[in-house]
């Protein structure tokens, strides 16, 4: 009985605050969806419109990735090369990086205020038209999701025995007819399970949609947006909710499904890397090298050359331009140079970020102990309760955004309900970060240490923390991370004189002028510096944690 009870003790805040924050917002948006308001022959009509538009875009983002991804996966599993683990690092940046510095990056490259605009200008009427943001929206997905294939389908790669190639050739099957026959077979559920989860992040994208986008596009996730700030219809916002939230639950069914199936067939990795020796091999090699490196350096690069360079006059200005190097972008963060009551310098806007980032870090950590502590020795209670507390993974950010205003209303007025929100986001990351951590800690050596008449508090000091440190270190950047760029639900929580980093950014871009683009630029190129610092933080903390240097 005592046992259960201290099970239960541990599960207590973190149940009650997914109750209230998460179940209570989600039971509200289901409700209003289906309000008889909400079945009308128009929102049915846009339903339809935007879903079909939704699993364009995805299907085709997720077609063109593996047509980079898979050769790039051969190249990192088959073949080694100077800078190989540079390259591969890079391949995995973007993946950590805030939607808006992605959009930010982009639009520093290849958008109307870039550096290949400036450049090499296009014409006027395909820089405007559809088809040029449709392209940059798929461009963006590429290179978010790209390090998915290599990741899933190289390791897959790596895990193959090359006696079962060896086998083939020996018996006449050329290159060909050994990919279609051996390697593809025993490939098939790392392809299907890198396909269902780069199409899941294709089709739940929501910033790079809205700021490549702008107005030209709607998938579901920026339709809901809209149809709760820009264009109120709340029981259509909550109808197209619950249409997400069910494709994204099928979807994560048959991408963990599939992943099992990939975790069971894995083997000893085996050396099947050497160095390209054939002329079409050192081509190979070569071109893609150069693709990659083009691919992912070029927007990273230009974002902060672009905040850096004026390319334009500023929006009103008189007299001379002075074009090329400039600090003006950064100083202007600090300057209301409209003299409006209403305007939060940007460098606040920082402040904010900062300041809800550490509260996202503090109640992440305070609820994410306990329930890592009980589901480091599962019993049936924690394999009941773990799936419910890893469900607000499956739901978009836009869509808690949603929930909190149709459950708490005027009470959002309050802003600790930004860092409440990314702590839903950030909570299941901390979870699992902690859990291994915990699970890793001999229960010999608490026993040793009790005997020895360690009180409990002493045990855990001198046995459980020196262990916890780096996982506990590691947890919390992971939470200052994903807060810092959280950007869906605070779009449509955040007051308009509490706005975060990515808030900012996007009232920048929303604005014309070339300074407003350049601030822009600045307040992307310091988001996009402190999460690389976490990321490099949350790297070094696995490799000590590893044994690796």
């Amino acid at each position: 009985m005592s046992v259960w009870f201290v099970r239960l003790s541990l599960w207590l805040a973190p149940i009650l605050f997914l109750l209230f924050f998460f179940f209570q917002p989600l039971a509200r948006i289901i409700i209003l969806a289906f309000d008889s308001s909400a079945f009308t022959q128009k929102n049915f009509e846009t339903i339809l419109s935007v879903a079909g538009f939704t699993f364009y875009q995805a299907i085709l983002s997720t077609l063109l990735t593996f047509v980079l991804g898979l050769p790039s996966a051969v190249l990192f599993s088959r073949f080694n090369f100077r800078g190989k683990s540079l390259l591969r690092a890079l391949t995995a940046v973007p993946f950590m990086l805030p939607t808006v510095v992605v959009a930010s990056s982009f639009n520093a490259l290849v958008g109307n205020h870039g550096i290949f605009s400036f450049l090499f200008p296009l014409s006027s009427d395909f820089a405007t038209s559809k088809t040029f943001y449709f392209l940059l929206i798929v461009l963006a997905n590429i290179f978010y999701n790209t390090t998915i294939v290599i990741r899933i389908v190289g390791n897959a790669l790596s895990r193959l025995d090359p006696k079962l190639e060896a086998a083939a050739r020996s018996l006449g099957a050329d290159t060909f007819h050994v990919w279609k026959n051996v390697t593809l077979p025993l490939l098939r559920p790392s392809l299907l399970a890198a396909a269902l989860l780069v199409f899941m992040f294709d089709f739940t994208s929501f910033g790079v949609i809205l700021l490549l986008g702008g107005s030209n596009f709607s998938t579901l996730e920026v339709e809901i947006y809209l149809r709760v700030l820009k264009l109120p219809n709340l029981p259509l916002a909550a109808l197209l909710s619950i249409v997400q939230l069910i494709f994204t639950l099928i979807f994560s069914i048959l991408y963990t499904r599939t992943i099992n199936q990939v975790t069971t067939q894995t083997a000893p990795r085996f050396s099947l890397a050497n160095k390209p020796k054939t002329i079409q091999e050192k081509i190979f090699v070569t071109t893609l090298c150069i693709l990659l490196s083009a691919l992912f350096l070029l927007p990273l690069l230009s974002l902060p050359i672009r905040s850096f360079t004026r390319l334009e006059a500023d929006r009103g200005q008189r007299g001379e331009v002075q074009y090329g190097f400039t600090t003006d972008y950064y100083k202007e963060l600090f300057i209301n140079r409209r003299g409006s009551l209403f305007y939060v310098p940007p460098i606040q806007a920082a402040a904010n970020s900062l300041g809800y980032a550490s509260v996202t870090v503090f109640l992440s950590l305070a609820l994410g102990y306990p329930a890592a502590y009980a589901l480091a020795k599962p019993t049936r209670l924690e394999k009941f309760l773990d799936p419910l507390i890893m469900l607000p993974l499956g739901s978009s950010a836009v869509m808690l955004g949603l929930g909190f205003i149709i459950s708490f209303g005027r009470s959002l007025a309050s802003p600790w309900f930004v860092p409440i929100a990314h702590t839903l986001v950030a909570l299941p990351f901390v979870i699992r970060t902690l859990q291994p951590a915990l699970a890793s800690i001999p229960e010999r050596l608490r026993q040793a240490a009790a005997t020895l008449g360690a009180s409990p508090f002493r045990v855990w000091q001198t046995v459980d923390f020196p262990i916890l440190s780096r996982a506990t270190l590691s947890a919390a950047t992971f939470a200052f991370t994903v807060s810092l760029g959280e950007f869906g639900a605070t779009l449509l929580l955040t007051r308009p004189e509490y706005p975060t980093i990515p808030i900012a950014i996007q009232r920048f871009l929303s604005q014309p002028g070339g300074l407003n683009f350049g601030q822009a630029m600045a307040m992307a190129t310091l988001l996009m510096l402190l999460t690389t610092l976490a990321i490099l933080a949350i790297e070094k903390l696995r490799l000590s944690d590893s044994g690796e240097f």
